[in-house]
């Protein structure tokens, strides 16, 4: 069977606002201006370090000398955050559990630390549902570099994957592990969705366990 390998941020959680209050803490501690929901929207992507960096950088507050001890900080709020402060998408829930039961394997690869993204998936009550998670402080690669995709096949058994995700950073990881992307167009995508390398995508959760059977029988 399968393995199905599910993005986090932008594709079964809607996190923003959540990363949002977590950064103002620390942005309230420096001094600094908050950051508005869709700011902080343009800064998910890369992992938490290149998200505080444009924010700091935005704040003309980026200090090569300071960023080791903000990183930290950053990083032990996020760790505490309640993981039910994020929302998942409507009908994500419903279709990881559809595909659980129909015996994919069922994995995640996030550029999101791992403390937090355990703290999401317990929240969720997703945490028994995923065979692997490659958070982005597993591996000494984040996305978009392949490895953390393919060692999360790996580690799930699987030869075959499927990747489902939102953004440029999920199609250009899929492309480079040769594996096909399903695009969940209602994330955090910037780009036209035709100008991002997919196989399928959908807008509604209800599509995405068929949409998975016709890319395995493929």
């Amino acid at each position: 069977m399968t393995a199905v390998i599910f993005d986090l941020d932008g594709t079964l959680i809607d996190s923003v606002g959540a990363v949002a209050d977590i950064a103002n803490t620390l942005m309230r501690e420096l001094n600094l201006p908050p950051l508005e929901t869709d700011e902080a929207r343009s800064y998910v992507g890369n992992g938490a370090e290149r998200f505080l960096e444009r924010a700091l950088t935005a704040r003309d507050a980026l200090q090569a000398d300071a960023f080791k001890e903000h990183f930290a900080r950053f990083n032990s709020l996020y760790a505490a955050a309640p993981g039910d402060a994020n929302e998942p998408f409507r009908g994500a829930d419903a279709a990881l559990r559809q595909l659980a039961c129909e015996g994919y394997q069922i994995g995640l690869c996030t550029n999101k630390p791992l403390a937090p993204t355990l703290v999401v998936l317990k929240a969720m009550g997703w945490e028994d549902l995923m065979g692997a998670v490659i958070a982005g402080d597993v591996l000494p690669e984040k996305k978009p570099d392949p490895a953390p995709l393919l060692e999360a096949a790996r580690r799930l058994g699987r030869e075959r994957a499927i990747f489902v995700g939102d953004s440029e950073v999920d199609a250009e990881t899929a492309a480079a592990a040769g594996l096909p992307l399903v695009l969940y167009t209602e994330g955090y995508r910037k780009s036209p969705i035709e100008a991002l390398v997919h196989a399928r995508a959908f807008s509604q959760f209800s599509e995405l366990p068929g949409i998975i059977g016709e890319l395995s029988e493929a």
